[in-house]
């Protein structure tokens, strides 16, 4: 049980009487978010008897299960034979270059042709992060100049893509929030370009958050969905003190499914999102 919940269920089993609002609190703190938590306590407040630690956890993974539809689809390749186009977005620090890098060690690891695009351009250091994952993984990578337009870096990518019959094109980019519009033009302006080679492009735009940042993650979530439609979360740091919850919260506020999990800093510690395992982790 995650020491999250281990707390949880020692402070329950130690009181003869529940106090509704000390849990609903704590549930909270949990990162699991207030609709959740709401209702998980209203499910306990249902029981009609006296509660126990059992129960609390029994309800929260029921609700858990619930709200997470099934594990996650694996990515597969266009059956047109054009590569299938991944924005991955998130600020900074949530590790979202290296998961970048991660995904395309798993498609290879699965056979597939992979290219990345460094389009987080106005963080030389993203960049110089993706290059080195790229020859480290042996994967190719293509860069523009410090501080080019990320959709140019994409475009000539998405070219290149093409042109090279590989099954994926990851890019990496927007790495920052500063104001959403700035945000918003730059999404909108990467979707059009990479448009213009494949009208049906991209074809999956997954948020990065990490998962140690509770409800600053659902937040950050909530801005990347007003800027560009989101299809999946990638959640980080779930090695550490990350509890997961959060996932929990973004796919009851905005049906954003989890679709891949970073448990630890190696390329493998990287996996699709299965929703049992996931459950009894956090749990």
């Amino acid at each position: 049980m995650a020491g999250f919940f281990k707390k949880l269920f020692n402070k329950v089993t130690n009181k003869a009487e529940i106090d509704w609002d000390d849990l609903e609190a704590d549930l909270i703190s949990g990162d699991l978010g207030v609709k959740l938590s709401v209702e998980i306590v209203d499910d306990l407040k249902g029981l009609g008897r006296k509660v126990s630690a059992d129960d609390v956890v029994e309800t929260t993974r029921s609700k858990l299960s619930e709200l997470f539809p099934t594990d996650a689809p694996a990515l597969q390749p266009r059956s047109d034979g054009k590569p299938a186009v991944i924005l991955v977005v998130g600020v900074n620090g949530t590790g979202k270059t290296t998961s970048t890098a991660k995904l395309g060690h798993l498609l290879k690891s699965q056979g597939y042709s992979v290219l990345m695009a460094a389009a987080d351009t106005f963080r030389a250091a993203a960049v110089e992060q993706l290059v080195r994952w790229g020859e480290r993984l042996d994967l190719p990578v293509v860069t523009g100049a410090h501080e080019a337009d990320p959709s140019s870096v994409c475009y000539q990518a998405h070219q290149k893509a093409i042109a090279g019959n590989y099954d994926f094109l990851l890019c990496d980019t927007a790495g920052r929030l500063h104001t959403r519009n700035n945000l918003m033009d730059e999404l909108t302006k990467i979707k059009r370009t990479i448009g213009k080679q494949d009208e049906t492009a991209p074809h999956e735009t997954f948020i990065v958050v990490d998962a140690s940042t509770g409800g600053n993650a659902l937040n950050q979530a909530r801005e990347f969905q007003k800027a560009v439609p989101l299809d999946g979360l990638i959640l980080t740091k779930l090695d550490g003190s990350g509890k997961g919850g959060v996932a929990a919260a973004i796919q009851k506020e905005l049906a954003i499914a989890p679709r891949f999990i970073g448990t630890g800093e190696e390329p493998d510690k990287f996996e699709r999102f299965e929703r049992e395992r996931f459950v009894q982790n956090i749990l």
